[in-house]
This record gives structure tokens, C-alpha cells and sequence, in this order.
């Protein structure tokens, strides 16, 4: 195996498990809970990150990620306790990106204010839709009124960067509701868009009781008319569910897509570390029920499991981020983020482009229409011994803003 590139910045993700009720599409770490146990889940986020500063030494962090559940139900003081012990931890990049997730039922102007205050940069709203019964058929708490507002509070307190979660194919949809909601998003002139679709995912309420969905032409046909709307409104597709003006890309989800190195702290959190001398990719979990995972930080058990990713698994855990991006990757890339050279998967590489999901320019891996459209018949080709893909092909799956940390 050649020798991994040293990557000196990484990202930082922070699970805030509670929510004021679990959706039911909803297959995240979130836990319903009224009374949040602030103090203590502060406490232990900065005991779990005391535990793995020895690995980072030296290394700033590019980004912070606050996710979950909903982090905006904590008070401006848990945030700001929260910041305040990262940055007495681990040196911060002077630009460093810290975003925060918010639910437009929880959207307070002086709160929004305080975590700006607090050093959040960043604001991810998940508004899923502006219409009063879509939301309800998803289970959301709030109405298109609070989810309208929720963006112009945050606009009011100085959030200069903020991202707009969308969904579409929600129960009963129409192709105009849809567009509908884009045409809202736009209207608000934030930076950032996340626009995916409503998947049905195991372990969930919606896995029991499947909601009345469109079907597989109404939602592409959702799908490319948004896509034209957003673009036309000028911001660009960077990612298969990701839209941003210039220079308004998630730098904390890049460094995932680009297969970088990130620390997971909280309940269920994941990380992904190179070590540097021997160039071992190293993947951790963190305990993910709360109560267990307060416990176990007690006692100085913080991780759940840590452990090599086999060189077999590299090609596929690289291409199960990089593919996602419309830009695609370059070979330097790959060679340097997994430590093998470009020939392993010489052969992946020309049945893809045989088949036409992707094309070759000067050392880069492009993805093509077709490619980004399927990108599970991309992805079948990297596992290890795989069987030829199926013939029929099934579009990829896509995440909210911030999605990948959390099991």
C-alpha cells in the first residue's frame, strides 16, 4: 500500500440526540425528550472529545457540524459552553465553519442572535416543505407560517450563511406543490440549498405504515423541474442533493464528500481518522443511546468500537462519498485520501465508463448524467468481489445537510 497523504485539517461533528417528537421518515439517532439534560450531555461531549485530542494534535479544525435531533431546542448558554470548551481543546482555523441545525418550531430571534454570538456561522433549517398539509403528512411540528419566519428571524439576527432543508415526494405531492416549495426557498435569497427526496427508511413509522407516495415519473419529473428552478436562481449543484452560491459550499460536508478526516462526539456520533505515520484509516462509534452514552463517559469507556478499514473496503468507502460530487474527484486525490494507487480499481473505473456513468479528463473522474442519476450501479461496481450490478437501476439514495456522522 502507498503511503496515505497526511491531512492536517479536519472537521468536528456534534450529535444533540433530543427532539421535541420523532418524525416518522425519520431513521437519525433522535430521542423525544422535554427535559433536556444540558449540563451533563455538555459535560460529556467535552469529556468524549478530552478522549480523542491525543489522536488530532496539532491539527485545527476546518469545521464544526452541530447536529441531530434538534439542537436549536439547547439554550444559548449550553451552545456557548459547548464552543467555548472546543476552542480551549483544539485550535480552531480562523475561517472555521460551525454550523448549527435548527427547527423552525424552536426559532427565537434572541436565540438566533445568542448563537451567533456564540460563534455559530452557519444556520441548517429544516424547513421540508412551506406548505401547512404536507408538513403534517411528515409529522412535522411547525406550519409554513413558523417555517417562513424561522428563516427571517435568522436573517434579522445576522446569519449571513443559511441552509434550507427541503423535501420533496412527500404523501400525495403534486409536481406544482413541489415546485411550490422550491420557488418559497428561493424567495428567502439564502445561500445555501438542500433538496432531497422522501425516502422510506427501515426502523421507521413510515416502514410500517407506508404514506401514499408519487411514483417513480412523478418524482423525476419533481426532481428535474427543481433542479432547472434552482439553477435558473443561481445557485449551482455541487453534490446530488446540494445546491450553493459561490462559494457558499458546506465546507464540513466537502471534507466528508472529498473522504477527509472528522472527529464524531455525542450519542451515536462516528469519526474517520488517518493515523500519520502509518497511513491507517481508523473508524470509530460512539455509544449511541444517550443514557448509555452518559454512562459509559462516567466510567471512561467513550467509543462504542474503533477499528482499521480493511484496504479490500478503501475503493468503495472513498466512492460512497466522492461520487456524490457533480464535480467529481481527481486520481491524486483517491491515491492520496485511501493510500492506493489509481490501478486497484482500474478496472471498476472502465466498466463505469463503458457503461456510461462517468467519463475521464486529465486525471479526474467525472460523473455523467446518467452516472449522477445511478449512482448505486456506479457504487456495486467498487464492492469487493461484487456481482454485476442489476439490470435494473435504482437511483441513489440522498441526505439532508450534514447527513453522514451519525448511526
Amino acid at each position: 500500500m502507498a503511503t496515505v497523504e497526511p491531512i492536517a485539517a479536519l472537521g468536528l461533528y456534534v450529535h444533540l440526540p433530543w427532539c421535541t417528537r420523532k418524525c416518522p421518515y425519520c431513521d437519525f439517532n433522535s430521542h423525544a425528550a422535554s427535559d433536556l439534560p444540558e449540563l451533563s450531555y455538555i459535560s460529556a461531549l467535552l469529556a468524549d472529545l478530552d478522549h480523542d485530542q491525543a489522536r488530532i494534535t496539532g491539527r485545527p479544525l476546518e469545521s464544526i457540524f452541530i447536529g441531530g435531533g434538534t439542537p436549536s431546542l439547547f439554550s444559548v448558554s449550553a451552545i456557548a459552553s459547548l464552543l467555548g470548551g472546543i476552542r480551549e481543546r483544539v485550535d480552531l482555523a480562523p475561517d472555521c465553519e460551525i454550523t448549527l441545525e435548527a427547527n423552525p418550531g424552536s426559532a427565537e430571534a434572541d436565540r438566533f442572535a445568542g448563537y451567533l454570538a456564540a460563534g455559530v456561522n452557519r444556520l441548517s433549517i429544516g424547513v421540508q416543505s412551506f406548505d401547512d398539509a404536507a408538513l403534517k403528512s411528515i409529522g412535522r411540528i411547525h406550519d409554513a407560517r413558523t417555517a417562513h419566519l424561522a428563516v427571517e428571524t435568522a436573517q434579522a439576527a445576522g446569519m449571513e450563511r443559511i441552509n434550507i432543508d427541503l423535501m420533496y415526494g412527500l404523501p400525495g405531492q403534486s409536481r406544482r406543490a413541489a415546485l411550490a416549495d422550491v420557488e418559497q426557498a428561493l424567495e428567502h435569497g439564502v445561500s445555501h440549498l438542500s433538496h432531497y427526496e422522501l425516502t422510506i427508511e427501515p426502523n421507521t413509522l413510515f416502514q410500517r405504515f407506508p404514506p401514499p407516495r408519487p411514483d417513480e415519473d412523478a418524482l423525476w419529473a419533481m426532481h428535474e423541474s427543481s433542479l432547472a428552478l434552482i439553477e435558473s436562481a443561481g445557485l449551482r449543484r455541487y453534490e446530488i442533493s446540494a445546491y450553493s452560491r459561490p462559494g457558499a459550499e458546506c465546507r464540513h460536508n466537502l471534507n466528508y464528500w472529498r473522504f477527509g478526516d472528522y472527529l464524531g462526539i455525542g450519542a451515536g456520533a462516528h469519526g474517520k481518522l488517518t493515523r500519520g505515520a502509518s497511513g491507517v484509516i481508523e473508524r470509530s462509534v460512539k455509544h449511541r443511546h444517550p443514557r448509555r452514552y452518559l454512562a459509559a463517559l462516567g466510567g471512561g469507556d467513550h467509543e462504542a468500537r474503533r477499528g482499521p478499514v480493511a484496504a479490500a473496503e478503501l475503493p468503495l468507502e472513498f466512492m460512497l462519498n466522492a461520487a456524490r460530487l457533480l464535480g467529481g474527484f481527481s486520481e491524486e486525490l483517491f491515491e492520496a485520501r485511501t493510500g492506493l494507487p489509481i490501478s486497484v480499481i482500474s478496472a471498476p473505473l472502465a466498466q463505469a465508463e463503458e457503461r456510461g456513468l462517468i467519463r475521464r479528463k486529465r486525471g479526474s473522474i467525472l460523473p455523467t448524467e446518467r452516472g449522477t442519476q445511478f449512482l448505486n450501479d456506479f457504487l456495486i461496481l467498487f464492492e469487493p468481489q461484487s456481482p454485476a450490478p442489476p439490470e435494473a437501476a435504482k437511483r441513489a439514495p440522498v441526505d439532508r445537510d450534514g447527513g453522514p456522522p451519525v448511526l
